[in-house]
C-alpha cells in the first residue's frame, strides 16, 4: 500500500473570450468559463449595437464587431477590465 495517489487535476486555463473588433483593433470585451456563456454574451452585445445604431451613427462612432475565441488567462493583459456593451467609453474604443 505504498502507492502515490495524485489528487490534482490537469490545469486547463483556457477561457472563452468575447472579442470586440473595430478596424485593426481587437480587445477582449469579456471572458467566460464556457463557450455557451460567451456566445450568449456576444449575442447580447450584437443586439445592443443594433438597438443603438442610430446613436452610433449620430455620434460618428465606429460599430464594433464581436467574435468568440479561446483565450488563456495568462494571455490577458495585466489590469484587464471588461468593455462596455458598445465597446467604447467617453468616445474612445477601450
Amino acid at each position: 500500500m505504498s502507492q502515490v495517489v495524485s489528487l490534482s487535476r490537469p490545469i486547463d486555463d483556457t477561457l472563452w473570450a468575447v472579442v470586440a473588433s473595430i478596424g485593426r483593433n481587437n480587445r477582449v470585451a469579456e471572458i467566460f468559463s464556457s463557450r455557451h456563456a460567451a456566445l450568449a454574451d456576444r449575442a447580447w452585445r450584437e443586439q445592443q449595437v443594433v438597438e443603438y445604431a442610430g446613436f452610433l451613427r449620430t455620434s460618428r462612432q465606429p460599430v464594433p464587431r464581436y467574435s468568440v475565441a479561446p483565450v488563456r488567462r495568462t494571455d490577458l493583459p495585466r489590469g484587464w477590465k471588461p468593455l462596455p456593451a458598445l465597446g467604447f467609453l467617453r468616445g474612445q474604443f477601450i
